[in-house]
């Protein structure tokens, strides 16, 4: 298994990201699309999920395929950019048919960055046009770190950010992971140098440092982030939501099943996960482009989806730029 061309979840022909900011605000909106409905599901494991219209996704639910997924920050508030990637959608004619009417489908999850230094203040809710925005600039291309709903992320000890990684499999099945990575635990080990998700490094796409030497690791939790939010709970502060992606043809038992493996790369990316206070979620989608995948196949389509969730958590913070006003230093800024 290599790396495709872009090492993004867009490798897979005809899925689209975008992203929107507010740096004032401190926080985005990231938004996958295709060119036509796709088949998804979902898995929550973390305590603390902030979701819209996932209910859709499980596999006994009748409605087969989606319009869009979308990622935000903002909390609660963050689940309106769904309106408006569906405002976006239904202005392009989008949408599930009933008789004349047309309704998008666009499932959403959020990440808590409330209490990151940001302006908070608004008067309207803005993720609704950060929404918007995001769908508009959705491309083949786009931005990893600090950008979309990574905007304003923070991990334990340093920004998290937005991250993608992609796999290509020995039969040209491609499969890609995209997140936003706002986890209660550390994407570093102690010393803030190396990633727990180093060995699933391809080609130093995270600063080719290797696995931390030191043994006995994880039984120490340190967390700037909790002396940074002094006077507030950060154990509900957090969550990485992610997207896992592939070609090949599934049913949505099967996306739930992808899903629930690439919750694999999360744990093996960040220490600790799924904590009663993270909403640690991943949607999975099939674009159905290729082959139906037999139960072999699924097995090596979830170990990839892992394998490609861990590298795009570490690339997110890798990738983090330092910016005015923050509350943690990026990961970048402690290693110069």
């Amino acid at each position: 298994m290599i790396p495709g061309p872009k090492n993004l979840i867009t490798d897979i022909a005809s899925l689209r990201v975008g992203n929107a900011r507010d740096d004032a605000l401190k926080s985005g909106v990231t938004v996958l699309t295709a060119d036509k409905p796709f088949t998804a599901s979902v898995n929550v494991m973390g305590g603390a999920p902030g979701t819209r219209e996932t209910d859709l996704l499980a596999p006994d639910k009748s409605v087969a395929q989606v319009d869009a997924l979308c990622l935000s920050g903002g909390s609660a508030f963050g689940l309106d950019a769904c309106s408006g990637v569906v405002d976006g959608l239904r202005a392009q004619g989008r949408g599930f048919a009933v008789g004349p009417a047309r309704i998008p489908l666009v499932p959403g999850a959020i990440i808590f960055d409330l209490l990151n230094g940001g302006k908070k203040d608004w008067d309207r809710n803005p993720y609704r046009s950060l929404g918007r925005a995001a769908f508009e600039a959705a491309g083949s291309d786009f931005a990893l770190g600090s950008e979309g709903a990574g905007t304003g992320a923070l991990t334990a000890m340093t920004k998290g950010g937005l991250g993608s990684a992609s796999l290509v499999l020995p039969d040209g099945t491609i499969v890609g992971a995209l997140v936003a990575a706002n986890p209660m635990g550390s994407a570093t080990t102690p010393g803030d140098r190396h990633f727990w998700a180093a060995p699933f490094e391809i080609g130093g796409e995270f600063g080719g440092l290797g696995p931390d030497p030191a043994a006995g690791l994880g039984r120490h939790l340190d967390s700037r982030k909790i002396a940074a939010m002094r006077g507030a709970d950060p154990s509900r502060a957090n969550t990485t939501i992610a997207i896992v992606a592939t070609d090949a043809a599934l049913t949505k038992a099967q996306c739930l099943r992808m899903a629930t493996a690439a919750h694999d790369g999360i744990a093996r990316a960040c220490v600790p996960a799924h904590s009663p206070g993270d909403g640690d979620l991943v949607f999975a989608l099939s674009t159905g482009a290729r082959a139906a995948a037999d139960e072999r196949a699924l097995t090596l389509i979830g170990h990839a989806a892992a394998l490609c969730l861990s590298r795009a958590i570490a690339r997110a913070v890798f990738l983090a730029r330092p910016e005015p006003g923050d509350i943690l230093p990026a990961w970048s800024s402690l290693n110069a």
